[in-house]
């Protein structure tokens, strides 16, 4: 069970305009900027309703503040648990263990879907001993890091000589080696028009006892730049093999007039017309259903406060099976706006979240629709069933929002 929320009394917020801060100036500073009618920014450190807070603030100062009853903010205690790479790969196979000795060995069949990890150095025998068994291409991932810093490829235990001899604790030093996961590497990427790419998908968590998930129907595919190729000699291209925005934004020759991001509605249409309405259905339910599934497994760990919700980032990567992998949850997701079709993404999934975290007391307390602007709710203490029937529709990731697409060219190989 998580942990009770933990809070004062059950008094409401004054009369009066909604009191907000921020510790980011990107597009969630302009979308609070923009209500006008009823909310004003502040700078005090304690009298505020609303505060999009930076992780670090979280860290330091959150359970210094008694809160009252009705003032959020953006992070849960120790949202580090689901955020942090080698955290998050403790609570999956965690999950998967707890499940197998309850004798429930199909549901912990479905926890298959991140690669196998090495914490390293800590484990870094037992991954020597995989790596001789079974060979292959891994990745090294700093746990600490974002933006695709620090990580690299390789496919021999001599190429990560210089990595162990500069992380290699020894007793008598004082400061602790940075964390890596040492990952199987996924090197049979679904590819369009030659190209990798990840899904960013948006999720916002509410509550964790009981667990209440919405997810966001609007996200996008972030491409590489250069053809992809499982080659030994490209193995250290990180313009074919890493889909960071961040590392892709400097990649030799590019052609910034063709963007480097696809609306997730373009990907469904297009696995639709590849493989059938079907698999495609199938993928993104999958999808959904590894999201759900990711949730469930840290929320035993999880510090409930009925002040905090999240909005999360997952990468997500297709493989040519069509089998969806998780690759990591983002605790701040970025918020810069990178072109004009992002800028209008992020506005309005800001805005819809705003609207149910509801600082203005516009809805029954507790009380969530099925559908939300962007949002859906997909679990309120369980499955929600969203339809009366069977449909073919099992999720509704990547459908609708009731605007015009974002894209002004649905052609993958404009990308």
């Amino acid at each position: 069970m998580a942990t009770p929320p933990r809070g004062a009394g059950d008094r409401q917020r004054p009369p009066g305009a909604v009191k907000w801060r921020s510790s980011l100036r990107n597009t969630i500073y302009d979308v609070l900027s923009s209500k006008k009618d009823g909310w004003v920014e502040t700078e005090s450190d304690t009298d505020w309703d609303f505060f999009w807070a930076d992780k670090g603030w979280i860290y330091h100062e959150l359970d210094k503040l008694h809160l009252n009853d009705w003032q959020r903010v953006n992070h849960f205690p120790n949202h580090w648990e689901l955020t942090r790479k080698d955290l998050l790969i403790k609570n999956l196979k965690r999950a998967k263990k707890q499940l197998e000795r309850e004798d429930r060995y199909a549901e912990a069949s479905q926890y298959n879907f991140f690669p196998l990890t090495f914490v390293v150095p800590s484990e870094y025998r037992m991954f020597v001993e995989e790596f001789k068994r079974s060979g292959g291409t891994w990745i090294m991932k700093p746990i600490g890091q974002a933006q695709g810093k620090g990580i690299f490829l390789f496919n021999k235990l001599s190429q990560i000589s210089d990595w162990k001899r500069d992380h290699t604790w020894r007793p008598d030093e004082e400061e602790v080696p940075e964390t890596y996961l040492a990952q199987r590497y996924i090197d049979s990427p679904y590819l369009v028009g030659g190209k990798k790419f990840d899904l960013r998908i948006y999720v916002l968590v509410t509550n964790y006892s009981p667990l209440r998930v919405l997810l966001y129907r609007s996200g996008f595919a972030r491409f590489t730049t250069t053809q992809y190729s499982n080659k030994k000699e490209d193995i250290n291209n990180v313009y074919m093999h890493l889909t960071n925005v961040a590392i892709q934004k400097h990649a030799p020759g590019l052609d910034a007039s063709k963007g480097m991001k696809w609306p997730i509605r373009n990907l469904r249409m297009f696995m639709g017309s590849r493989h059938g309405a079907e698999a495609a259905n199938e993928l993104f339910h999958n999808m959904q259903n590894l999201i759900i599934r990711t949730l469930l497994a840290v929320q035993p760990a999880m510090i409930n406060d009925k002040h905090c919700f999240e909005l999360y980032g997952y990468d997500i990567l297709i493989d040519q099976s069509l089998k969806p992998w998780l690759l990591e949850v983002n605790a701040s997701p970025s918020l810069s706006a990178s072109d004009k079709a992002d800028l209008t993404l992020k506005t309005a999934m800001l805005e819809d979240m705003l609207d149910i975290v509801d600082m203005e007391n516009k809805r029954e307390p507790g009380k969530l629709e099925l559908k939300m602007g962007g949002f859906d709710l997909i679990w309120d203490g369980g499955p929600v069933m969203r339809f009366d029937k069977p449909t073919s529709l099992p999720t509704m990731l990547g459908a609708w929002l009731g605007s015009a697409c974002m894209c002004c060219d649905c052609n993958p190989d404009h990308y």
